[in-house]
């Protein structure tokens, strides 16, 4: 299966895709990670990316599509992937899936997690909570003033992809604001 999660921050969107990668023996896959680990092993597409994240800039979209087909190839995505933080914008998903197609493929869900944005903050208070109780580390983008640029990011960037992929009729929903266990049930009856 070769899976599509959206929803802003704070939805939930982690929580599932893990559950996904223990139940359906998937990988996840992070843009941010794939990046880190094309420049780690010196790929050619990640001497690139390196040459553009040294000089401060962000990285082209050609580049994202080079590491994401890279990445896509390895032997561990042959049960399927779910990609996490990618697409972000709709060229990128445009690009998405004239890679998939040339590779004879083709994503077999887009599904979005709604959720109250007015909730969400809370969300995040709770999370850091927890994390502080469990003794753990608090993310560095857990807190109130970066959640809201995150999500006027998202809001601005990502959001347009749920009426691109809702066009070609790809799109499926889940009610993020249900229990984590009743969203894991919905996502599996729109798999299958």
């Amino acid at each position: 299966m070769k899976i599509v999660l959206l929803g802003p921050p704070g939805a939930g969107k982690g929580t599932q895709a893990q559950r996904l990668v223990e139940t359906r023996n998937i990988v996840q896959l992070s843009t941010g990670d794939m990046l880190r680990a094309a420049v780690a092993a010196g790929t050619p597409i990640g001497i690139k990316a390196k040459a553009v994240m040294d000089a401060g800039g962000l990285v082209s979209d050609d580049i994202v599509i080079g590491i994401v087909s890279d990445r896509i190839d390895e032997n561990d995505c042959r049960n399927g992937f779910i990609l996490d933080g990618f697409p972000r914008t709709v060229a990128q998903a445009e690009a998405l899936d004239r890679l998939l197609a040339e590779k004879g493929s083709a994503l077999d869900a887009i599904i979005e997690v709604i959720v109250d944005e007015d909730i969400l903050m809370s969300r995040i208070e709770n999370r850091i909570k927890e994390t502080l109780a469990a003794g753990g580390e608090v993310r560095k983008d857990d807190n109130p003033e970066a959640f809201k640029k995150r999500l006027v990011a998202y809001r601005e960037q990502t959001a347009p992809l749920s009426e691109f992929y809702a066009s070609s009729g790809r799109l499926k929903t889940v009610d993020g604001m249900q229990s984590i266990k009743l969203v894991s049930e919905l996502i599996d009856e729109i798999l299958g």
